[in-house]
């Protein structure tokens, strides 16, 4: 998945703004212009698209800890200036304050099926033997089901594994 196709998905799923998404970010002392955050939300194809690089999505996935969790003591965490799926989805957990068991009824809301040892896996560091790259289909799943969980009204969209949503 794109930095901005994860981005749009929490746009949607939290159901925030342009301004609400600045000031997510100024959660963390990064400040993002409302035209900046309208190209990173555009689709691929408009020509005003611009990508959405890891060090700004890392900063936005910081300030939604803090916007859903609560400033902590201390200095303010540091974005990384390369994501990949493992690290999504374990700002993911802690933004919304997920167990393991939460997260495995999130991703059966998508009708995905995961076990815990499986789900635990994505957790570990890299160098651990039972470690696990989480691919973008789990991670689409995880939004999909983030959504029906947050939106239970809302049709999720269907997605082909194939679309870079």
């Amino acid at each position: 998945m794109t930095n901005n196709a994860i981005l749009r998905r929490l746009r949607y799923i939290l159901n925030l703004n342009e301004a609400q998404l600045a000031a997510i970010f100024q959660h963390v002392e990064y400040t993002v212009s409302e035209d900046q955050l309208t190209q990173w939300l555009l689709k691929e194809e408009d020509p005003d698209y611009i990508n959405c690089p890891d060090l700004q999505l890392a900063h936005f996935l910081n300030g939604l800890i803090i916007e859903k969790r609560g400033k902590k003591e201390g200095p303010l965490p540091k974005a990384e200036k390369n994501l990949n799926n493992n690290l999504i989805l374990k700002k993911l957990k802690i933004a919304f304050n997920l167990q393991a068991e939460d997260m495995l009824t999130i991703l059966g809301k998508a009708d995905f099926t995961l076990s815990k040892h499986e789900l635990s896996a994505f957790f570990r560091k890299p160098e651990h033997k039972h470690f696990r790259q989480c691919k973008d289909q789990i991670l689409r799943n995880f939004l999909m089901g983030l959504q029906l969980h947050f939106n239970p009204d809302q049709q999720a969209p269907k997605i082909s594994p194939w679309d870079k949503v």
